[in-house]
């Protein structure tokens, strides 16, 4: 059956939730097999070490930026056409919401798209963790934080769309598919130092490739959709505002992101079940609950100003080369590296993800 074919017999919009629902699944089964979290990765990187934390997003990183690099230059995808692309990007919401997003997600003991995995593998703290995150997302996203977050968006933008870091610095297209293999190399080099198995290479891959899966499958259905259609992957922010909203609005209508945060969560749901991982969990004391509700609301509204989460602008904007997900990231890195120093570190809290 070809898109189009799926497109009259559905529908537009259930396609398209199918398509998220696709996505979801294969990020959520990769995601819990494979450890990946950008808070564990920047702990890990701020107490001095290389380890299988940083090793895990190296090949996440890097196979995302290859395989939707490679799709750009196949013709199978056009990331001038991705929604992170063909809008106003902020420079002002990347920094600010970058260094809030980061600080949250040490303080919630894991970012955004990690809650998400570990709360339907039965961590209770995830579950309120997530919940709160996705609440502030949607009062960012429409409510009372709405003003105050396109303020500060305000203060900085780059113009009527998004920058385009190769065109920026006029570089030939292949350059981004070059700089993926480049992490690439070191992603391997330090997944082999740190003696990482091969399934966790394959699964942290996995959770790069389900990028670029949701970059081709949106694109392709725009491309054929009758209304228009936001290409759109793998991200957090704005898919668990939406998602609560089409729960909680009857007028709500499918469309990709409802189809990835549900995918998402029984991809983890069944990966934990399969590899025996299921496990319920709760929160150790009260200072440990009011530390993470306090990091989801800045991780929250963070990742809605700086238009995408640790994933959505780690991963997903940067695989298309956008400048402000870029910066966003980095933002995220420092943000999470001096929470680390300043309250961690110095309590010798451990480092591993929650």
């Amino acid at each position: 059956m070809d898109i189009i074919e799926l497109v009259e017999r559905i529908g537009e919009g259930p396609t398209a939730a199918l398509f998220g629902l696709i996505t979801g699944l294969i990020f959520g089964v990769a995601a819990q097999r494979s450890n990946f979290c950008l808070r564990a990765a920047t702990v890990e990187f701020a107490r001095g070490k290389l380890g299988g934390k940083v090793a895990v997003w190296f090949l996440t990183f890097s196979t995302a930026l290859v395989w939707v690099q490679s799709a750009q230059l196949l013709g199978l995808f056009r990331q001038a056409d991705s929604r992170v692309m063909s809008v106003p990007g902020s420079w002002s919401g990347a920094i600010i919401g970058g260094l809030l997003f980061g600080v949250g997600m040490v303080l919630s003991r894991g970012c955004s798209g990690r809650l998400l995995v570990l709360a339907a593998t039965g961590n209770l703290r995830s579950v309120v963790s997530g919940l709160i995150f996705a609440v502030t997302a949607t009062m960012s996203l429409k409510g009372i934080l709405a003003p105050v977050r396109d303020k500060l968006a305000g203060l900085w933008i780059t113009g009527a769309e998004n920058v385009n870091i190769l065109s920026a610095l006029h570089l030939p297209e292949w350059t981004g598919l070059a700089v993926g293999i480049v992490f690439a190399v070191a992603g391997m080099y330090l997944a082999a130092r740190n003696q990482i198995g091969v399934k966790t290479w394959i699964f942290a891959s996995g959770v790069g490739f389900s990028v670029a899966v949701g970059w081709v499958l949106t694109f392709t259905l725009s491309q054929v959709a009758f209304e228009p259609v936001p290409v759109n992957s793998v991200t957090f922010s704005g898919p668990s505002a939406n998602t609560l909203l089409f729960f909680l609005d009857r007028g709500a209508v499918l469309e990709f992101d409802v189809g990835l945060v549900p995918g998402v969560v029984l991809g983890a749901f069944l990966s934990s079940l399969a590899a025996r991982q299921f496990a319920w969990q709760a929160f150790d004391s009260v200072p440990v609950m009011r530390r993470s509700m306090i990091g989801a609301v800045l991780m929250g509204f963070g990742a809605m100003l700086a238009g995408g989460c640790a994933i959505g602008n780690g991963v997903t904007g940067t695989s298309v080369l956008a400048g402000t997900a870029w910066l966003a990231l980095f933002c995220m890195w420092i943000g999470a590296m001096l929470t680390d120093f300043l309250l961690d570190q110095r309590s010798m809290a451990p480092a591993e993800a929650c």
